[in-house]
């Protein structure tokens, strides 16, 4: 029970500020003062620091200088019908006749 207990916990989206620090690897004192200094994207609930883990993620990928790459959509190509290449051929052999 304690194993699964534990797992929910990593999976949640809104992390305090525990969770946070170990998510991100830094102490919770230095997690608490970014917070405070509005240098990490975090907000209060009630009088508690929460931590959505999607934003977190956004914001080390810009301080790494991580750029999402841009998502290129290639039209598939059309292939030719084959009736009007045989049509065509069947002209050609009708006029040399």
């Amino acid at each position: 029970m304690k194993a699964s207990a534990t797992r929910v916990n990593e999976l949640r989206e809104v992390m305090d500020i525990r969770q946070a620090a170990d998510y991100l690897g830094i102490s919770s004192d230095t997690l608490y003062k970014y917070a405070s200094d509005a240098f990490i994207p975090a907000f209060k609930l009630g009088n508690r620091w929460r931590f959505r883990r999607s934003r977190l993620d956004e914001w080390m990928d810009q301080q790494s200088g991580v750029a999402e790459r841009p998502v290129v959509r290639v039209k598939p190509r059309q292939k030719k019908p084959v009736r009007a290449v045989r049509t065509v051929a069947r002209r050609s052999a009708a006029k040399t006749i």
